[in-house]
């Protein structure tokens, strides 16, 4: 099954119906010849229905939309001309402004098509007149476009989490453990922040080693940040301007995550309405008052909370908190009405073909989401099918036969995902992969004593998954380069630009991978 759904998808057959069609034909074969039994199959629309009644994956298209309305309202387009000025005088300035501005949208939109395309298409440019090496260049700008795979919140993090906490409670159960401890999306978002960080911390001091050992290959810029910019003053207000919204969003969605306050489905939602909020006030600053008077009654509805008991439901409520109660009401209503004008602005405001701003926003959300969740929907297919013929019996035996224990099969796992990073995309890896061996690692002992933390376990997936960007040939950040990339732009310049950011994220692997305790420390220190 496996061998077939690889060689079907690297012939050019889309993905959701090659994982469903490959899985029925295996079945009706299987059932016609008496070596499958057909009664595995009953489980799938139950599967189906489990997947979109999940509260959890309901972050999924709320993430996708706050991603794309930052792309279309030009967000990053502000960051990276801030940052550009910011760095850009020093050698190697462009590429450190492309790495910074790459982990901001990762931490805001978490979409890898977006943001390779949009640096692609700003800084590229610049970088090849300014006499930048084409290879490190591209490099620099495909490898920080994958960033939003690894930093929170990531569409990938979200799936992955929701793969773990049914891996983790069967892992449990087969152990015996019949009140099992769970881990959630929240849990692998604070252990991937870390990881995050330090990945784009390698990112950049290779990009100043590079820069240093050879200045030739990424000069200090000469010229305006963009053709419209010819005002390089005032360095700090600018850059000041540029990150206050979009740091903004993330510790509003990050930290109400990380700080325990609203759940990743909640907080998808507070992004995605502040998405719009941002995207209305940068696409029509003239009426963006009523978006700054929506963003000022939630930040006195959150002191309110803080400072005041505000439960309606209770015999006695003091005459503070009634006032308390009656205040928070009202800023509600403002802060309704303010998020109400955003919509508008973003459906007056009109994109260069004449479409609405917020209707282009809904149909890419609504195109993505789709795809993602037929893909997820033709993989349970596929996973009931492959345990049906004993598939997954047959892989644990193999894993835990392997001499070494868990420290082995956990590599041979790790290697095979990196390999299929060559010739699958992240969601079919995921869906593929990770259902089949993530129960059989959580149970297996490892080496000092106790079960593998499936936190841990999940962001070095994470860190492998997002190598699957960058590998040639179907690494899709490469795709949406070559896609933006000017004609002089080789693609052996890409493919060769990529080699030393594959190896960095290889190095983060096998840092976390040593030190556990960089992807577990701050979910313990945060849990209460």
């Amino acid at each position: 099954m496996i061998v077939a759904v690889c060689g079907l998808l690297m012939a050019g057959f889309p993905v959701a119906p090659t994982l469903a069609g490959t899985a029925l034909l295996f079945a009706l074969g299987g059932a016609a010849f008496g070596v499958f039994d057909l009664s595995f199959l009953i489980g799938f629309p139950q599967s189906v229905f489990a997947t979109m009644t999940s509260t959890t994956l309901v972050a999924v298209p709320l993430f996708v939309f706050m991603g794309v309305m930052l792309e279309r309202s030009a967000v990053a387009e502000q960051l990276l001309v801030a940052m550009a000025r910011l760095f850009g005088r020093r050698p190697g300035g462009l590429a450190v402004s492309v790495s910074v501005v790459g982990a901001l949208l990762a931490a805001s939109t978490g979409i890898v098509g977006a943001s390779v395309v949009t640096m692609g298409l700003l800084s590229l440019p610049v970088m090849l007149r300014q006499g930048y090496d084409p290879a490190f260049a591209t490099g620099s700008i495909a490898a920080s476009g994958t960033l939003g795979q690894i930093i929170p919140p990531s569409i990938v993090l979200v799936f992955l989490g929701d793969q773990l906490s049914a891996a983790y409670q069967t892992a449990q159960f087969e152990r015996g453990v019949f009140a099992p401890e769970t881990v959630s999306v929240d849990d692998l978002f604070a252990g991937a922040l870390l990881p995050g960080v330090l990945l784009v911390g390698l990112f950049i001091v290779y990009q100043v080693g590079f820069s240093l050992l050879r200045p030739g290959r990424a000069p200090a810029m000469t010229e305006p940040a963009c053709p419209d910019d010819s005002d390089d003053d005032g360095d700090a207000p600018g850059v000041v301007r540029a990150l206050i919204a979009p740091v903004g969003l993330i510790v509003a969605v990050l930290g109400s995550i990380l700080g325990g306050l609203a759940t990743p489905t909640e907080a998808a939602a507070v992004g995605a309405v502040g998405a719009t909020m941002l995207a209305a006030a940068r696409l029509d600053p003239s009426r963006a008052w009523p978006v700054l008077f929506a963003v000022a009654c939630g930040l006195g509805l959150v002191l309110l909370k803080t400072l005041f008991d505000l439960r309606v439901q209770r015999a006695v409520i003091p005459a503070g908190d009634a006032v308390a109660i009656g205040a928070a009401i009202v800023l509600s209503l403002g802060l309704a009405w303010g998020v109400w004008r955003a919509f508008r602005l973003t459906w007056r405001a009109r994109l260069a073909d004449g479409v609405p701003v917020l209707g282009a926003v809904a149909r890419s959300t609504l195109t993505i989401t789709s795809m993602i969740f037929l893909i997820v929907i033709c993989a349970r297919m596929f996973s009931l099918v492959f345990r049906g013929y004993g598939g997954a019996a047959f892989i644990e035996a193999q894993l835990g036969g392997l001499p070494g224990g868990a420290t082995t099969a956990l590599l041979v796992v790790m290697a095979t995902v990196f390999l299929l990073g060559f010739f699958l995309d992240f969601l079919e890896i995921l869906f593929i992969v990770v259902p089949v061996v993530a129960p059989i690692l959580l149970q297996m002992e490892m080496p000092g004593g106790g079960t593998m933390s499936p936190v841990w376990l999940g962001v070095l997936l994470a860190l492998n998954l997002q190598t699957s960007f960058l590998t040639p040939p179907f690494g899709f950040a490469l795709f949406y380069l070559r896609g933006v990339a000017p004609e002089e732009v080789r693609t052996a310049d890409i493919y060769r630009g990529i080699v030393p950011f594959v190896l960095l994220q290889i190095a983060a692997l096998a840092l976390v991978w040593n030190w556990p305790g960089l992807a577990t420390w701050l979910p313990a220190t945060l849990t209460p």
